[in-house]
């Protein structure tokens, strides 16, 4: 069996990346809050 990865829509792509250019928090705590690891090249 192979691994199996979460789809997510564009509209939380958006929302985390919009979160990241804000600069309030480190990519570390959004990585966190949204479950994804903090050098995922995609979400």
């Amino acid at each position: 069996m192979g691994k199996t990865t979460k789809s997510r829509d564009a509209a939380l792509k958006a929302k985390i990346a919009f979160e990241a250019a804000k600069g309030e928090k480190t990519i570390a705590q959004l990585a966190s809050e949204y479950g994804v690891h903090p050098n995922q090249p995609r979400l």
